[in-house]
């Protein structure tokens, strides 16, 4: 559970800044979490960089469009 608790708050941590100029944030810091904590990470800055974490990247959703923010 320790350990939940950590990726909860890595996660948090890390959506809060990819989606700090989102237009939908609500939207964006809810799909950034699903992403981040299947994925473990979450690419730096605002937008872009996705290359940092393919996993994060290559996530799709039921239309095969980009899932993660």
């Amino acid at each position: 559970m320790i350990i939940y608790g950590i990726v909860i708050g890595f996660c948090d941590s890390k959506c809060a800044v990819r989606c700090s100029k989102a237009g939908r944030q609500d939207r964006c810091l809810k799909y950034c979490g699903i992403c981040c904590k299947d994925c473990h990470c979450v690419p730096s800055g605002t937008y872009g960089n996705k290359d940092e974490c393919p996993c994060y990247r290559d996530k799709k959703n039921s239309k095969g469009r980009p899932k993660c923010p």
